[in-house]
């Protein structure tokens, strides 16, 4: 199909009453209803709310009100994060008739923004996994080839977004979950800074690691949707107090004067052929944007034990009652941080606080880096499921270079970079210091201006 309008284009059209938002959201549910079934990527569609909201906006675009540039935009939620009076499933049977009282703080400023919420995208069950393998409700599929994993966790999210079933949604990002599946789905997946967008009223995978943040199609999108996520709340005790500044109008493709860092020790080994052909051909483009490109050298920890940590104590009277209600690999993976010691734990978060500090460092001499984002195309269903024990490896591979920038906390967003020749998408990872998303959204919307792999879309 042709690219849709983007929220940046429609926005000023809605504003000025040339389309509807009534119209977008019909729109939107027909290919949720054409699409979904092939894709699973809606775990619960909730056309009549979204409808009413629609009206809603056009009633007030009819009195001149706007609220701004998500106002009367059909956009969707990762299902586990919560919404007052639908439910919340975390794609689990345990959660399967979960209903909240109260919507999570990102969906209160969604509908603060006048969006249109369209529903809960299916997951990796309790986002314990990078393929959306693992859900209750059956496995989410990639648009460009529904053989294809989604990825994970927000796996459905990504699909959603790529397909055109809506034209933003929000997700989670622990250790890679909304730019994997942004990369193997070719959209667009932001991770901000730790705290900078408030997880309360978000099932935790583990409280330390836990990302909130955007997917959509374009960087100028995700701007849109994190201004109006981002900021402090004092109810959340993860919340940073740390002014926003202003993404949108940061977007101005000036680059001249950015210095990028290419760690290629971790970052590129074992890379797929065309991964690698794909992210030098995307390096080269950045090295014409920017004023320097220098090779850096960065340790990263493989360690995982804040994260078995804390999602066992998350889960542990659940698993102590209602084990069965479980998928068997979710379950087998909560119970990996059984074991482990508060003297353990507070180690390795000593630890893990440690690296968070010197991940200041990085960037003495560098604005910006820039690395693959997954190491592999997205790989076939089938292959992942002939051998049960193989999935697990097999995610901590496409999840090895994300992960790293949810240990130190740092800003980091997937944008396409190119395509492999059976037709499946490949992602450039670009991250900042602490609290520059302005900095990362400027280089990836610099590097979106200069190549068209943005304006691709799955056929549908």
């Amino acid at each position: 199909m042709d690219a849709l309008e983007t929220i940046v284009e429609l926005a000023p059209r809605l504003r000025r009453k040339e389309v509807s938002p009534l119209e977008l959201t019909r729109a939107c549910l027909d290919r949720i209803g054409r699409l979904n079934p092939a894709l699973n990527a809606f775990i619960t569609v909730t056309a009549e709310s979204a409808l009413a909201e629609a009206r809603t906006a056009e009633v007030e675009f009819s009195r001149g009100e706007w609220r701004g540039p998500l106002h009367g935009i059909p956009v969707a939620l990762k299902d586990l994060i919560d919404t007052a009076g639908t439910r919340t499933t975390a794609a689990s049977g345990l959660y399967q008739n979960r209903v909240p009282a109260e919507d999570a703080t990102v969906v209160q400023r969604l509908r603060r923004a006048g969006a249109v919420i369209l529903g809960k995208n299916n997951l990796h069950e309790f986002a314990y996994g990078g393929s959306s393998l693992v859900s209750f409700f059956g496995d989410a599929h990639n648009p460009w080839d529904t053989a294809h994993i989604a990825g994970g966790s927000s796996g459905g999210s990504a699909a959603a977004v790529a397909a055109g079933l809506c034209y933003a949604a929000i997700g989670t990002d622990t250790a890679g979950s909304i730019r994997e599946p942004a990369a193997l789905c070719g959209c667009v997946g932001m991770k901000p800074t730790y705290g900078r967008v408030p997880a309360r009223g978000v099932i935790p995978l583990s409280w330390l690691l836990d990302h909130v943040g955007p997917l959509a199609a374009t960087v100028g999108d995700a701007a849109v949707v994190l201004q109006a996520v981002a900021g402090y709340d004092p109810l959340d005790v993860g919340s940073a107090d740390v002014p926003v500044t202003d993404y949108v109008s940061g977007l101005s493709g000036e680059t001249k004067n950015l210095r990028i860092g290419v760690p290629w020790s971790h970052f590129f080994d074992d890379l797929d052929g065309e991964v690698r052909v794909a992210v030098d051909q995307a390096l080269a483009v950045i090295g014409a944007l920017v004023a320097d490109v220098r090779d850096v050298t960065i340790e990263v920890t493989a360690d995982r034990t804040v994260q078995a940590a804390e999602s066992f104590a998350y889960h542990a009277d659940h698993v102590a009652r209602t084990p069965e209600l479980y998928q068997a690999e979710t379950l087998g993976r909560i119970r990996s941080g059984e074991n482990i010691s508060a003297t353990e734990y507070i180690q390795r978060r000593r630890e893990l606080d440690a690296d968070r500090r010197r991940a200041h460092n990085f960037f003495a001499e560098v604005d910006l880096l820039v690395t693959p984002t997954m190491p592999i195309p997205a790989p076939a269903i089938a292959d992942l499921k002939k051998d049960p024990a193989a999935l697990r490896p097999a995610e901590l591979t496409l999840l090895r270079n994300t992960r790293p920038f949810n240990v130190w906390g740092l800003p980091a967003i997937s944008v396409p970079c190119g395509f492999t020749k059976s037709g499946l998408p490949i992602g450039l990872q670009i991250a900042g210091p602490h609290w520059r998303e302005d900095l990362v959204l400027r280089l990836a919307y610099g590097y979106e201006l200069a190549t068209e792999w943005h304006g691709r879309r799955p056929a549908g």
